[in-house]
């Protein structure tokens, strides 16, 4: 099974919600449909990003991509309702390293 990563670029927490709930509100939009492998905080240029690795059904790899690209919007969509958002960038797993996925 192809695994991707999803960043997403994290500001303030709105109003009315905690720290915590970032993290968790993203790994719950993704395990509702695919498999959560690690989740991380990260801080790259002192910008706050999350970070999320999952799997998506082995088929050819356009649809691969294209599956993993919607998984992930959908996961930066739920975390704009608990906090503001930024760049979103979604990475498979090739070889050794992680490659940009392109947009279709």
């Amino acid at each position: 099974m192809p695994s991707y990563r999803a960043r997403l670029q994290i500001g303030d927490v709105l109003p009315g919600h905690r720290p915590e709930e970032v993290l968790d509100t993203a790994e719950a939009a993704i395990g509702a449909t695919h498999e959560v492998a690690a989740k991380d905080v990260e801080v790259v240029a002192r910008v706050p990003r999350i970070v999320l690795r999952f799997t998506v059904p082995a088929a050819h790899r356009g649809a691969e991509d294209a599956e993993a690209a919607a998984v992930a919007g959908r996961m930066a969509e739920a975390v704009a309702a608990v906090a503001t958002v930024g760049r979103l960038d979604v990475l498979r797993r090739e070889g050794g390293r992680w490659l940009p996925v392109s947009a279709r």
